[in-house]
């Protein structure tokens, strides 16, 4: 007999978490199809031709030759295209305009990738030039505010600044950085009439779904999109760029179906980037801490095609109580593709130049950096005054700092030195807003007893499969291995997009309704049954675990779920159920926090740097999965060592394409670079911004962690290094 005390409904589901991912055998064993993988008969490959200038117009191309080359089945041009229902945002060969160096402007189509490269050599191109915006520094003087948005202000700047003990007032930058997921960006697009099929390698298959509509003008019921597995995204497969659109209209013209796979070089350029920061930050504190003014001023390259702005700033609003408050983004025009959003978008680059001159004030001040952020702690949002849904940054400050030794810490920088290696203590804080947006699934309860989940997004590595396995399960207080999951079809309840740190937030309330309302149907259907032993009970009182159905008040009048699913005709229970936004959303503010510290060794003699500790505690709400969360946080701190000694896209000033445009050049990362990570949450639900409690968490390891670094090296040597990547040159020349 089950005791009571083992069967109580708890007042949320129990849960029992995956030993291992859900697609763990399906990737390690090649089972996971990613988009350019899917066998498709009669396919063709296509090539994306690139400008090869920054500014001006296609004068001509000459194509006969690529036309007649070996395998070639069209060759389409601003000269040839059909039109397109398209937005500004994205180039469709639909006119003849340059706007940056690496923009599509031809697609080659052949039976072969080999002959569609070889074909695209034997085009003809001839430009006319026009002068190109490419020197940031230069155009710098020339910035102005985005088309919206721009700037916020509380409190008056110049009573609170006149008034300042201590003033910090200091410029830091951090460069374009591009995104390289293993998997490049693909499609397979195939079309039956006005039915078009797409295998694509995306954060979003609805937008997806919705983008290839309009540019085609149908209904997105006839646009069918699959994309089980992505292979990272980071943010760059968040947006519909050229090639997904541009396969599409291949597969029209060629009439086959075409695959178009981007080169590890192309992914530079047409497909975004995160922009450059230059940050001027000014801190005005009271001689005990206190903050009187924060300013924070970021300037940002957009793109000609669209005004896209690197929110550096849009944290610093939020993150600190002050008295006054300025803010304000600007930016450049210039010939280079769009940016976008890229891990932490605006919080990782606007935590650098925060984080940093909040070190600088510690130390004018001889306040303990730590102690600096409690001071100016803010219980509230200090935008509007609504109170938290959740914030426990206090407890991750004095965790994760117990955890590193943070008392050892020396104050003077250069006081700790281990052979010819100087040692330093660095710390931040981590920030990241809190999203959710409704979601839709579908549960089944199928005759063998196991539970089927059907929703409309993308696994994009994260363990999305995983969480919504768990979710499940622990509705029905049952083995998760039980639970198949579908992702990534347009044909499934719609979701959305995995971007926004939003996707556990959103799809596991879904999930979790839908498994209710399954759970309840079941419930009924034992109720009404004459044979069941559970029949003219209440739904209440019937309970679920371990494939059993039982009365919570009289634990031995149980069946089988497969039992009760066979007397009743082998039927299949389903419920669809879509989670809504709380209605009270507007009352609080939602954010996830972190504090985040570096040890580093700087050689003395050669300025290496080594990062040997990363020690965080994050405050993100119910970790739902322990492996598949601690897995993305320490991912997104070792993003943060990279943010911070590595990464660096270089733009020729010149000819205006990306000089370090492979893996060999540009620097991220390696095994040998990442030491000891040692993540924790702090695991307090927020059941105030969802009904399981959790927060997303793919983008708060990035944040503070580049800072932490960068002032554990001023702690080791002395040198503050304003400017990303921090490199031995700047080290040596600080």
């Amino acid at each position: 007999m089950i005791a009571l005390d083992e069967i109580a409904t708890p007042t949320k589901p129990e849960r029992r978490e995956l030993a291992t991912r859900y697609d763990a055998l399906a990737k390690v064993t090649g089972r996971a199809k990613y988009a350019a993988e899917f066998p498709t008969e009669n396919v063709a490959y296509a090539y994306v031709v690139q400008a090869t200038i920054p500014s001006g117009t296609i004068a001509s191309i000459d194509q006969e030759a690529a036309s007649h080359a070996s395998g070639v089945l069209s060759v389409i041009t601003p000269f040839n295209t059909p039109k397109l229902a398209v937005p500004g945002t994205v180039n469709i060969l639909q006119d003849d305009k340059i706007l940056f160096s690496g923009q599509p402007i031809a697609i080659v189509v052949a039976r072969s990738l080999l002959e569609a490269r070889q074909a695209a050599k034997l085009l003809r191109i001839q430009y006319k030039d026009q002068p190109a915006k490419l020197d940031f520094n230069t155009l710098l003087k020339g910035a102005r505010p985005p088309k919206r948005g721009g700037s916020t202000r509380r409190g008056d700047a110049e009573a609170s600044l006149a008034k300042a003990a201590v003033v910090v007032d200091q410029t830091y930058s951090t460069p374009i950085q591009n995104h390289n997921p293993m998997e490049p960006h693909a499609t397979i697009a195939s079309w039956d009439g006005d039915k078009l099929s797409l295998y694509d390698a995306t954060q979003g298959i609805s937008g997806v779904q919705g983008s290839l509509a309009r540019a085609f003008s149908i209904p997105p019921a006839n646009v069918h999109v699959q994309c089980p597995y992505t292979g990272g995204g980071f943010g760059c497969k968040g947006y519909v760029w050229s090639h997904t659109i541009l396969a599409a209209l291949a597969a029209k013209v060629a009439q086959r179906p075409v695959k178009l796979v981007l080169e590890r070089e192309q992914m530079f350029g047409p497909v975004g980037s995160r922009p450059n920061t230059y940050q001027h930050i000014k801190l005005a504190a009271s001689p005990d801490g206190k903050l009187l003014l924060v300013q924070h001023d970021s300037t940002c390259y957009t793109s000609l095609i669209s005004d896209w702005v690197e929110s550096a700033a849009a944290s610093t609003e939020i993150l600190y109580a002050s008295e006054s408050l300025t803010t304000a983004h600007n930016v450049v025009e210039m010939n280079l593709g769009m940016g976008t959003w890229m891990r932490a978008p605006g919080e990782a680059t606007g935590s650098v130049g925060l984080e940093i001159a909040l070190d600088e004030l510690a130390e004018k001040l001889n306040i303990d950096p730590v102690q600096l952020r409690l001071i100016n702690y803010a219980e509230n949002d200090p935008r509007q005054g609504k109170p938290w849904t959740s914030k426990h940054l206090r407890e991750c400050y004095s965790q994760a700092s117990d955890r590193f030794g943070w008392s050892k810490r020396k104050a003077k920088p250069g006081q700790v030195r281990e052979g010819n290696k100087l040692i330093g203590y660095g710390m931040a804080t981590a920030n990241y807003g809190a999203g959710r947006r409704p979601s839709a699934a579908v549960v089944r309860i199928l005759p063998n007893g196991r539970l089927f989940v059907g929703v409309g997004t993308q696994d994009i590595g994260t363990g999305t499969y995983t969480i919504l396995a768990q979710t499940a399960a622990d509705t029905f207080n049952m083995d998760p291995t039980l639970v198949d999951v579908k992702l990534g079809d347009t044909t499934l309840p719609p979701s959305g997009g995995s971007g926004g740190s939003t996707t556990a937030a959103s799809v596991c309330p879904g999930v979790y309704d839908a498994a209710i309302q399954a759970k309840l149907k079941l419930a009924q259907l034992a109720i009404a049954d004459s044979q069941s032993p559970l029949h003219g009970a209440t739904a209440e009182d019937i309970h679920t675990r371990d494939g059993k159905l039982f009365l919570k008040s009289t634990p031995d009048k149980s069946e089988t779920i497969t039992t009760l699913l066979a007397r009743n005709g082998n039927q299949t229970i389903e419920a669809t159920a879509t989670s809504e936004m709380p209605k009270d959303r507007d009352s609080f503010s939602s954010h996830s926090w972190g504090a985040i510290f570096a040890e580093v060794a700087v050689d003395a003699h050669t300025h290496m740097v080594q990062v040997r500790r990363m020690v965080g505690t994050y405050d993100i709400g119910t970790l739902i999965n322990h492996t598949t969360g601690t897995n993305q946080l320490v991912g997104g701190v070792v993003w943060g060592v990279s943010m911070a000694l590595h990464e660096e896209t270089l733009i020729d000033t010149t000819y205006g394409r990306t000089i370090n445009e492979n893996f060999a050049e540009y620097h991220v990362p390696v095994n040998a670079d990442i030491h000891e990570i040692d993540v924790t949450a702090v695991g307090i639900p927020d059941y105030k911004f969802n009904p399981l409690g959790s927060r997303g968490i793919g983008e708060i390891g990035i944040t503070g962690a580049a800072a932490a670094i960068a002032n554990a090296i001023y702690n080791a040597t002395g040198k503050r290094v304003r400017d990303l990547p921090i490199t031995l040159d700047k080290i040596m020349q600080a």
